[in-house]
This record gives structure tokens, sequence and C-alpha cells, in this order.
């Protein structure tokens, strides 16, 4: 049954982010023939719609005081969004703009907000929600009772579209009113290499290697593997001993990802990192503990010493790429 899908969308240095392509993707299939709308805030917001592959409609404002995310002003111009394509489903990223807006969103329009979704799926036009729960150990479905059915989506839960066209319309939204909120000072994180949320490799070194010096291991199995394929990360143990920084903690106090490959080396899989990483295409551990909650996640495992383990494998990725 074809539903209308509206997609908050956001810019990334002027052009449309990677996560709202990859909801466009989702929503083109979800829509079964329904139309899919986008919203882009801020400058270069009308630019950036041409590229939105999927999208029939783009619901924009170039107003610049949109730049700096603040929720007020946002909800204001969504709602007219809303209003204007009477969706059946809102996807938002599981981003600081989806964290705030799915729930204020959800408030205003008297509905229900599904939050950090791995998945959304069109079941005969009942819209289905799952997202990780009790600590990651299981996945849970829900369904909607009320509409819109709205949803914070975490990346990486849909490929891009490779071709196809941009939105055929183009609707102008209300520009940036007054905001409760000011912004008084911001102060960007920054971090060489890429970013362990965008690798489709991600390497996670935990406590089990007893002690800082070991993650230079780790940083090595990254390297062979390549520096623009794959990035480090740390248990959220390892990085309170301070072994590793915390920009590159992975799990419910951390970071989340959605890697392609999640190799996990001495890492036990408690249940508050698992709900970082559980969405990984393929999880992969080296533990010497044959009871290591790891291994109910693991598709593929080793089970031994990450001493004799890592470096017969650093060696044979390096072999394998010709080094």
């Amino acid at each position: 049954m074809a539903q209308n899908i509206l997609v908050i969308g956001e810019l990334d240095d002027g052009a449309a982010s990677t996560t709202t392509l990859e909801l466009l993707a989702g929503a083109s299939s979800l829509s079964d023939g329904g139309s899919v709308g986008v919203t882009l805030l801020g400058a270069g917001a009308s630019s950036a719609a041409t590229s939105c592959v999927g999208a029939t409609v783009a619901y924009v404002n170039d107003d610049s005081e949109y730049d700096s995310f603040r929720g007020d002003q946002w909800l204001n111009a969504i709602a007219g969004a809303v209003e204007s394509s009477s969706p059946d489903v809102v996807l938002i990223a599981q981003s600081i703009v989806g964290r705030e807006i799915g729930p204020r969103l959800s408030h205003r329009l008297g509905t229900a907000v599904a939050m950090d979704c791995v998945s959304i799926s069109n079941d005969g036009g009942a819209t289905k929600a799952t997202r990780p729960c009790f600590g990651g150990n299981a996945m849970a479905t829900y369904g909607f009772e009320t509409s819109p059915a709205i949803a914070t989506v975490r990346a990486k839960s849909f490929e891009i579209l490779e071709s196809g066209s941009g939105p055929a319309t183009t609707e102008e939204l209300p520009g940036a009113g007054e905001s409760r909120t000011a912004i008084i000072a911001t102060e960007e994180a920054t971090s060489e290499g890429l970013q362990i949320q965008d690798a489709p490799v991600v390497v996670c070194g935990g406590r089990g290697l007893g002690e800082a010096e070991a993650f230079s291991q780790i940083e090595e199995i990254a390297a062979a593997i390549g520096a623009d394929k794959a990035a480090v990360g740390a248990s959220r143990a390892a990085v309170d001993l301070g072994w590793y920084p915390p920009s590159q903690q992975v799990g419910l106090t951390g970071k989340v990802v959605t890697p392609d490959l999640y190799l996990a080396v001495a890492v036990s899989g408690a249940s508050q990192h698992m709900a970082g990483c559980s969405g990984s295409k393929t999880i992969v551990g080296i533990n010497r503990d044959e009871e290591a909650n790891i291994w109910s996640f693991s598709r593929y495992g080793i089970i031994g010493d990450y001493k004799q383990i890592v470096p017969a494998l650093i060696e044979e990725l390096k072999k394998a790429a010709g080094n």
C-alpha cells in the first residue's frame, strides 16, 4: 500500500548529508508509489535539494539562521512541511537533530516516535520499526496506532541510491523566527583520519588488551586494512582506563557505529558496549574467554590470546594488500 513519507534532511557543508541520502533511499522503497518529501534548512538548501535522489518534492529555506541547529526554529518549519505533505511516515536521522526533533514533533502532532531504529518496513501499509532493546541484546519491532509514524534511524540502515532523479517540485518553508535558545559558543572536536561513524570497518579494542600500548596493534590492523576503510574504536572500560581517547568510544554512552565489519579484539561484549555496535553487518570476535558475551553476537570468532592471533592477522592483511 502506498505511503507518503517525509524525510527531515540535514546539510553538511552546504550539501545534503549522507544520512539524508540514505533516508531518501529507504523512503523510496517504503513509499510503494507514494510521495517522498525532504526538508532542508540553512544556507545552500535550495541547491542541495537537486541532489536528493528519491525525493519527489523538496521543502526548503536558505535562511542562514538555520545553520546553527535550534530545535524550536526547526520545529516550526518542519511542522509547515508536515502540513503540506500529510505524511504517513516521518524519518529523521539518529543525530543531534533527530534526538531533539523526533520527540518534540511527536508531541506537537500527538503521535508516537520510535528512536534509534535500525530498520523500517512497510507491512501492507502498516509501518514497522525495529530497534535494539535490553542494552542491545535483542531487537524489538514496534507498530504504530497513530499517524504519522515518526522514527529516528541509525546511519547506514539504508544504501544510498546510485541513480535516479531529484525532486520535481520545490516549496518554500518559512524563515527562522525568534528562538528561546542562545548559542554562546561552539567548539569543533577535531580528529584525524576516517571518522568512526563513517568507517566501513571498525577495529575495536577492549580492556582485555591489558595495557594502553596494545592499542598500537589495533591501529596496525586498521592501517593494514586501509586508512580509507578502517577506523579504531575502544570499549568504555578501555577509555575509562585512559588507554584511548573518549572520541573513539563505542557503546551506549559512546558512539553508535554500523560498519560492514566490526572486529572486536579482547572485548567481552557487555550489553552497554553491544548497544553501540549491534547494527554492524558482520561482527568478528577475538577473545580468549570461551564464555564471553561477544560470541552471542559474532558471526565469526577466534578463541585465543590476541597476542598470538593479532600479529598473524596483521601479517596476512599486509600480504593481501601487497605490502
